[in-house]
């Protein structure tokens, strides 16, 4: 895999999914408003302290971070927060759902 071009696009894909702009997010981690516009142009990278906080801002690990098959980690966590409050039953009935929903996805010729 080519990190180089991967990484800016997978900081702007979870920057989408987190529904914030570049310059909020850039001024959420005390850098200038074109922080993370020029991450995301691939004109600089971060320091591995940046990086770092950008996983925090994220709210993930840096091995999430870099799990190419996770395509909404962000959305998978916030999932987690709220089923964790689930009684039993009510967790039962989801993972279910889940189920159905991942085997629709395994038939042939769906995507």
């Amino acid at each position: 895999m080519d990190y180089l071009s991967w990484f800016p696009e997978r900081i702007a894909e979870l920057r989408m999914q987190k529904n914030v702009s570049a310059r909020d997010m850039s001024l959420s981690l005390g850098q200038s408003a074109s922080y993370i516009n020029k991450i995301e142009n691939g004109h600089i990278m971060p320091s591995m302290a940046g990086f770092l906080y950008i996983c925090e801002y994220f709210n993930m690990t840096p091995r999430q971070f870099f799990d190419a098959e996770a395509h909404a980690p962000v959305s998978v966590r916030e999932i987690q927060r709220h089923l964790e409050r689930l009684t039993p039953a009510q967790a039962e009935h989801i993972l279910q759902v889940v189920r159905d929903l991942g085997e629709k996805n395994e038939k042939p010729g769906r995507k």
